[in-house]
């Protein structure tokens, strides 16, 4: 009886061990995720200086509703957009359909131009 007891804490014991490093493996991806807005927000907090109130909040939505880019903000493309268009355009001068098109875009973009 005291075997079967012993056995019985031993197993429990090791798959809460098991749960909680199951938890830990699920929650780390989301924490890795959220590090490019909270470096936003710990930006936004230290320019927002000693603004208080309703001058705070707007300070706040503002700048953390602003677009990181700055090339987004004054509508320039980026390097891989250019490449993007230019690709898709080459597909479709090619009229490439399905997997062809899927093939020949991956190659396109995956090309150092």
């Amino acid at each position: 009886m005291k075997q079967l007891f012993s056995l019985l804490g031993l197993s429990l014991a090791l798959s809460f061990g098991t749960a909680y490093a199951a938890g830990e493996a699920a929650s780390a991806p989301a924490s890795a995720a959220t590090t490019g807005q909270q470096s936003k927000m710990t930006t936004c907090n230290k320019d927002a200086g000693d603004k208080k109130g309703d001058e705070r909040k707007a300070f706040m939505k503002e700048c953390l509703g602003a677009k990181p880019a700055a090339a987004a903000a004054s509508g320039k493309k980026t390097a891989q957009q250019e490449k993007m268009k230019a690709c898709n355009k080459e597909a479709g001068d090619k009229a490439l359909k399905g997997d062809p098109r899927k093939a020949f875009m991956k190659e396109c973009l995956s090309n150092k131009a």
